[in-house]
């Protein structure tokens, strides 16, 4: 069976995921693209990607092309809740986003399927995490599915025990709101034997949960 899988997922000291205010303009609210230095280096221009030593390894095997769908929360796709504002938003990545396979976001309300260029199709699906993962696995074929964020989902599905393995980054930086990602997981950790790397860049962490075998 396919491996359920989070990539390249970033944390601050104090767990949090995404600050406070989305918007638009600032998609991880206060932190800004603090928590993502490590992926995307400020002195590279912080939009090209991370290209040497193990910061480089690890942004690069996230798009290796062993994922064959992806999920997302609504929030991922579209910073507001409640219903849709702007049919004419059809995500953050142009027109060509980086996942070329089919990506279910889930929220509450309907939407119709976008389809973009490079094999990227969202899929917009109001189901538990058992059902929506089911959807991916039959779309993914033989291929991993990717838990893509925001940290609700990324909770969600820790919390129904349906992630394989977890790379998470520990960026050096205490935010001290906004979306935490291990609200009401007490002892999860419990289920994975976890290992740590350090980054080349000065504090960050990465560590690596895999799920124990019962």
């Amino acid at each position: 069976m396919s491996v359920v899988r989070v990539t390249g997922f970033s944390i601050s000291l104090d767990g949090f995921a995404t600050g406070d205010v989305q918007t638009l303009d600032e998609p991880f609210g206060h932190a800004g693209q603090r928590l993502h230095e490590w992926m995307f280096p400020p002195e590279a221009g912080g939009e090209t990607r991370a290209q040497s030593g193990i910061d480089g390894a690890l942004a690069a095997v996230s798009w290796d092309g062993s994922v064959g769908a992806e999920i997302m929360g609504r929030r991922k796709f579209w910073p507001y809740p409640g219903p849709w504002t702007d049919d004419s938003w059809r995500g953050w990545w142009g027109e060509n986003p980086p996942f070329h396979t089919p990506v279910f976001v889930m929220t509450h309300y309907a939407h119709e399927p976008i389809e973009m260029e490079g094999g990227t199709t969202f899929h917009f699906t109001d189901g538990t995490p058992e059902e929506v993962l089911a959807m991916a696995r039959e779309a993914a074929g033989a291929l991993d599915v990717r838990i893509g964020g925001g940290p609700t989902i990324v909770r969600e599905f820790l919390r129904a025990g349906l992630i394989d393995d977890l790379h998470l980054v520990i960026a050096p930086i205490v935010l001290g709101r906004g979306e935490s990602l291990w609200q009401g997981l007490e002892g999860v950790e419990s289920e994975f034997d976890i290992h740590t790397a350090n980054s080349a860049r000065p504090g960050v962490v990465h560590q690596f949960w895999q799920r124990k075998q019962h």
